[in-house]
C-alpha cells in the first residue's frame, strides 16, 4: 500500500495522513470549493477539488471519489468518520473497481446500519438488549398493543439511522400517535426512510461504548471502554477512557460481548459496539458504528495504540500485533470536541471568521484540529473545528489538565463549546462521577453558564486592579 486517498476533510483527514506519513504511505485530500485553502488541503501529498461547496455536490459524491483515486493511482481510500464512512454502496463501489476499503466490508456495515438487523445478528450470542420490537412498527394498533406491553415511558427510534434523528421519548399513551407520526417523518427527511421500532425507555442511562478491531484472520480484540453520557441534543461533546463506574468484571463481559457482535456479522477493520448502562449496572446492546469514531483518541491514550495504524494494517491483510492479555489501561483520558456552537444559545451553530484561533501546549495535551487563525468557518458541514485531548495518570489529573488546557485554548470570532467544557470539568457531579445521559438536562443551563463567566470575570478585574496598584506603589518608592 503506497499511497491512500482520505475521502474526508478537516481534523480527521490530518489525523489519518499523519498516520500515513508515519507509515511510509503518500496520501491524496478531496475537497470542496469551500475548504480550497484548508489545512489538510496543504498537509497531503497530493489534493483533487472534488465540487461544489454543499456536500451532496463534494464530499459524498462516492462515484466521483472513486474515480479520482483511480486517476490518482491509489491503493486504498479512508473515509474517516461521517459522509460516506457508513455507506455500504461506497464500500462497495471502492473494492468493485479493485481498490481497498480501509473498514469493514459493505455486508457488515449495511447489518449493522440498519437497528433492527443488527438486534437480528446479534440473536445468537445472547447479547443483553432492551426490551421492544425486532422490526418496525407502522401500524398504531400494533405500535399501542407493544407500547403497552412494554410499558411507558416507551422509546420510538428510527431503523435507518442516529444522532438523535427520528427519535421521541412518549410518556403517556396519549402522546403515542403524534410522536410515531413525528418520528416517521424525521426518519424518512434523514434518512430517507421512515421505519421506526420501539423500545422501553431506560431512565437515567450512561451512554458506554467498547473500541473493537478485527482481522482477517479471525482474531477480534476489544480496547476497553469509552464514557460518551455528556451529550446535547443525544450527541456527545465530553468523553472520557476509562469510565468511572465499570468494575474489571463488567468491564471484562461488556468487552466479550462487543467481540461477539463484531464476530455476529463477520466484521473487519475498526468498529465500536454501543451499550446503555442503567442504574443497576445492567448494560444492554444498543448498536455499532462501523467506523473509526470521533472521540478515538482516549482510547489511544489509554492503550498506548494508534488505532489508525491498526486500520492500515489490517487492511493490508496483516494479523493483529498485539493479543488480548498485552492491552492494558493506563491512566486516564478526556475528549472536549470543540464545536464552533453557543453554549448560551441552545448550542446553536456559531459561523463567522476565526479572528484568533491559538491552540493550547504542554504535556499531556493533545489537540487534532483541522483549522487555523484566519479561516472562515463553513456553514456546509459540522461545526467541529477541533478535538482537545488531556492525558493524566488518574482521572482527577486529566480534568485538571483538561480545565488549564481550556484556559489556553484562544478563540475569537466565533462561539464555541470551551466554555461548556469548563462548566463540565468543574461541575460536582462529573467531577464525582455521578452522572448520566442527562446531564445537560439536569445541571447545565445557559443562565448558569453566563454566572460563572460573570463572576470569572470580576475576580479577573479584581486581580488586576490590586496588581496595578501595588506595581504603582513600589514605582512610588524612592530609591
Amino acid at each position: 500500500m503506497q499511497k491512500i486517498l482520505v475521502a474526508n476533510r478537516g481534523e480527521i483527514a490530518i489525523r489519518v495522513m499523519r498516520t500515513a506519513r508515519k507509515m511510509g504511505i503518500k496520501t491524496v485530500a478531496v475537497f470542496s470549493e469551500a475548504d480550497r485553502d484548508a489545512p489538510h488541503v496543504r498537509f497531503a501529498d497530493e489534493a483533487v477539488c472534488i465540487g461544489e461547496a454543499p456536500s451532496s455536490k463534494s464530499y459524498l459524491k462516492g462515484a466521483h471519489i472513486v474515480e479520482i483515486a483511480r486517476t490518482m493511482r491509489v491503493d486504498a481510500i479512508h473515509p474517516g468518520y461521517g459522509f460516506l464512512s457508513e455507506n455500504s454502496g461506497f464500500a462497495r463501489t471502492v473494492t468493485e473497481h479493485g481498490l481497498v476499503f480501509i473498514g469493514p466490508g459493505p455486508e457488515a456495515i449495511q447489518t449493522m446500519g440498519d437497528k433492527l438487523a443488527a438486534k437480528e445478528a446479534v440473536k445468537a450470542y445472547d447479547i443483553p438488549m432492551v426490551p421492544g420490537t425486532d422490526h418496525a412498527i407502522s401500524d398504531m394498533d400494533e405500535a399501542l398493543e407493544v407500547s403497552r406491553n412494554i410499558g411507558f415511558p416507551i422509546l420510538i427510534k428510527a431503523a435507518a439511522g442516529g444522532g438523535g434523528k427520528g427519535m421521541r421519548i412518549v410518556e403517556a399513551e396519549k402522546e403515542l400517535k403524534s410522536q410515531i407520526q413525528r418520528a416517521m417523518s424525521e426518519a424518512e427527511s434523514a434518512f430517507g426512510d421512515g421505519s421506526v421500532f420501539i423500545e422501553k425507555y431506560i431512565s437515567s442511562p450512561r451512554h458506554i461504548e467498547i473500541q473493537v478491531m478485527a482481522d482477517t484472520h479471525g482474531n477480534i480484540l476489544h480496547f476497553f471502554e469509552r464514557e460518551c453520557s455528556i451529550q446535547r441534543r443525544h450527541q456527545k461533546v465530553v468523553e472520557e477512557a476509562p469510565s468511572s463506574v465499570l468494575t474489571s468484571e463488567l468491564r471484562d463481559r461488556m468487552g466479550r460481548a462487543a467481540v461477539d457482535v463484531a464476530r455476529a456479522c463477520g466484521y473487519v477493520g475498526a468498529g465500536t459496539v454501543e451499550f446503555l448502562l442503567d442504574g443497576e449496572h445492567n448494560f444492554y446492546f444498543l448498536e455499532m458504528n462501523t467506523r473509526l469514531q470521533v472521540e478515538h483518541p482516549v482510547t489511544e491514550l489509554i492503550t498506548g495504540v494508534d488505532l489508525v495504524d491498526l486500520q492500515i494494517r489490517v487492511a493490508r491483510g496483516e494479523k493483529l500485533p498485539i493479543s488480548q492479555e498485552e492491552l492494558r489501561i493506563r491512566g486516564h483520558a478526556l475528549e472536549l470536541r470543540v464545536y464552533a456552537e453557543d453554549p448560551q444559545n441552545d448550542f446553536l451553530p456559531s459561523v463567522g471568521k476565526l479572528e484568533r484561533y491559538r491552540l493550547p501546549e504542554g504535556p499531556g495535551i493533545r489537540v487534532d484540529n483541522g483549522f487555523e487563525e484566519g479561516m472562515q468557518v463553513p456553514i456546509y458541514y459540522d461545526p467541529m473545528l477541533a478535538k482537545l485531548i488531556t492525558y493524566g495518570s488518574n482521572r482527577i489529573e486529566a480534568i485538571q489538565r483538561m480545565l488549564e488546557a481550556i484556559s489556553m485554548y484562544q478563540v475569537e470570532g466565533v462561539a464555541t463549546t470551551l466554555p461548556f467544557g469548563d462548566f463540565v470539568c468543574r461541575h460536582p457531579a462529573f467531577r464525582s462521577g455521578d452522572f448520566n445521559t442527562h446531564f445537560v438536562r439536569e445541571h447545565y443551563s445557559a443562565e448558569l453558564l453566563r454566572a460563572r463567566e460573570e463572576t470569572e470575570a470580576r475576580i479577573a478585574a479584581a486581580v488586576a486592579l490590586r496588581q496595578y496598584l501595588e506595581d504603582q506603589k513600589q514605582l512610588r518608592i524612592p530609591t
